[in-house]
C-alpha cells in the first residue's frame, strides 16, 4: 500500500520559516518534519512513499537526492572522490518525488498522482502534522469498514488553560486539555483507489471540500478516532512547541 504525502503548499501562515524552504522541510529536532512523518510509516512496514511537490519542491528533491550526505557522517577521499559513510540512518523504503504544480490545490495534487498508484488502497497525509497513530490499526479499521475512505479524527490540545466557572468560583482548571469542541480532520487518510472517481481533473480541486463532502454524503467515509498525540504545524508557535518536545527527550510521536 503506497503512502501519499501532500507537500506542495505555500505555507503562508508560517512565513517566518517558508521564505527559503517549503514547510515540510522545517527542522524539528534536527531533521525535517517530512522526515519524521515518513519514519512513522516506515516503522509500520510501509515502504513506498509518493511526495506531491509544489512550492520550492527542489529543496525536497535535493534533500532526498543527497540523503546519505544529509543524514550520515562520511569521509571523502580527495584523491579519487570516493565516499565512505558512517552512522548511516538508512530507511528501507522508496520515495517518489513528483511535481504537482506550484498553485495546485490538495485535490488537484492527488488527482495528478493517479497514474502512480497501482494498488487497491493507498494512504494519504499532509506534510506538516505529527502523531503517534498506530498506522496498522488505522489500515485494518479502513479495510474492515468496507468504505471508500477513512479519515483520522483527532481532538487538538487547546491553546490555553481551560476554566470552568460557576458564578465567580473556578470549579475546574485544566492546563491545555483536549479541546471540547469536537473532532476535527487530523489527516492520516486511507482510501480505496475508487476514490479517484470523486476527484475532478482540476488543479483547483480542494480535497477537503466537494470530494470528501460528497464521499461523506454517500456514506462512504469512515472516522478512525485517535485520542493520542497529534499536532499540526500551522504557526511559528506550533513549530517551537514541536521542537521543545524534542529537547525534553523522546518526542511523543517517535516510535523508536
Amino acid at each position: 500500500m503506497k503512502v501519499v504525502i501532500l507537500a506542495g503548499g505555500l505555507g503562508t501562515r508560517i512565513s517566518e520559516l517558508t521564505g527559503d524552504i517549503p514547510k515540510p522541510m522545517a527542522p524539528i529536532g534536527g531533521k525535517p518534519i517530512l522526515h519524521h512523518i515518513i519514519e512513522l510509516y516506515a516503522h509500520y512496514g510501509f515502504k513506498e512513499v509518493i511526495i506531491a511537490l509544489g512550492y520550492k519542491g527542489n529543496v525536497i528533491k535535493d534533500y532526498f537526492f543527497n540523503y546519505f550526505q544529509h543524514r550520515s557522517d562520511f569521509v571523502v577521499d580527495l584523491k579519487n572522490g570516493d565516499i565512505e559513510y558512517y552512522n548511516n540512518p538508512s530507511l528501507d523504503l522508496k520515495v517518489s518525488l513528483i511535481d504537482t504544480g506550484l498553485t495546485t490545490m490538495t485535490g488537484g495534487r492527488l488527482a495528478r498522482l493517479r497514474k502512480y498508484i497501482d494498488t487497491d488502497h493507498f494512504m494519504l497525509t499532509y506534510g506538516d502534522g505529527l502523531a503517534n497513530i498506530n498506522i496498522q490499526e488505522l489500515v485494518d479499521f479502513h479495510l474492515k469498514s468496507g468504505r471508500l475512505g477513512t479519515v483520522t479524527a483527532v481532538r487538538p490540545i487547546a491553546r490555553f488553560g481551560q476554566l470552568k466557572i460557576e458564578k465567580d468560583s473556578v470549579n475546574s482548571f485544566k492546563e491545555k486539555p483536549h479541546s471540547d469542541e469536537g473532532w476535527i480532520n487530523g489527516g492520516f487518510f486511507v482510501f480505496s483507489k475508487d476514490f479517484f472517481n470523486y476527484l475532478p481533473e482540476n488543479d483547483g480541486s480542494i480535497l477537503e471540500k466537494e470530494p470528501l463532502e460528497n464521499l461523506a454524503n454517500d456514506g462512504q467515509l469512515s472516522a478512525y478516532t485517535h485520542d493520542g498525540f497529534w499536532q499540526c504545524m500551522d504557526t511559528l508557535r506550533d513549530f517551537n512547541y514541536l521542537n521543545d518536545l524534542c529537547t525534553k527527550g523522546r518526542p511523543p510521536w517517535q516510535k523508536k
